[in-house]
């Protein structure tokens, strides 16, 4: 075959969204029912195909958010996690996908709409259960988001910022906790802290805890990149919940 007789495959370019939070000190994963075939009435990341040519990937990103969960993504840093487009990853045909991550506190209940029956907030862990049977490939997309949300609690100082303006010890660990699904020991967790320097600052007087003790107050430093890292094997204590 010539360069003149070779036709380029007809590719279909679609948005898929790992949109992640904290609810009831779980990390959770924003879900969609699907209401239109393949995989009718499956749960499965919230996503869709370009609109058209001249759609920019993050606007259509954006689109799809508000369209199928009723999230404005003007208030979410939407990050490219990676490129899908195996074949056979979708039964229409060849299509790849761009993938979008976002990590933040807060988020509010979704909405379902489009081609969306339903949309909820579901426990990560539940949803990369075997149970879950998440549509086309959004299970390893799911996985590959979780694990770069776990990073960047690594390296960065995102974990304050599912935080009260100020905080105890304890209540940070327990982001990075649900985050990375272990227990943490809290006297290595304590002491990494500390010498992550910028990573939190001393916020004024104390706050009585659970047990009574007095607890002190922490808020977020003026570092966002850590300094040494929080890495998971040293300060995990192996135990997955």
């Amino acid at each position: 075959m010539t360069d003149d007789e070779w036709v380029p495959p007809q590719v279909l370019l679609a948005i898929d969204l790992v949109i992640l939070t904290l609810r009831d000190n779980q990390l959770n994963v924003l879900l969609v029912q699907r209401g239109i075939e393949p995989y009718r009435g499956q749960l499965a990341l919230p996503g869709g195909f370009l609109r058209d040519a001249d759609e920019r990937i993050l606007a259509a990103a954006h689109r799809e958010l508000f369209e199928e969960a009723g999230l404005h993504g003007d208030h979410l840093h939407l990050e490219q996690l990676a490129v899908y487009g195996d074949p056979g990853r979708d039964t229409r045909g060849r299509v790849v996908s761009v993938a979008y991550l976002a990590i933040a506190p807060g988020l509010p209940e979704p909405e379902a709409g489009t081609d969306a029956s339903g949309a909820c907030w579901c426990p990560v862990d539940q949803a990369l259960s075997a149970a879950a049977q998440l549509a086309f490939d959004h299970r390893t997309i799911l996985s590959d988001g979780v694990e770069r949300a776990r990073s960047k609690l690594e390296h960065t100082a995102l974990a304050t910022a599912f935080c009260g303006p100020t905080f105890t010890i304890s209540e940070l660990q327990q982001v990075y906790e649900a985050v990375w699904g272990v227990r943490i020991d809290p006297r290595n967790f304590y002491r990494k802290v500390q010498r992550s320097e910028g990573f939190i600052e001393p916020a004024g007087p104390v706050r009585k805890s659970d047990t009574g003790r007095p607890a002190r107050l922490f808020r977020a430093g003026p570092r966002q990149v850590l300094n040494p890292p929080m890495t998971r094997s040293t300060d995990a204590e192996g135990t997955s919940r």
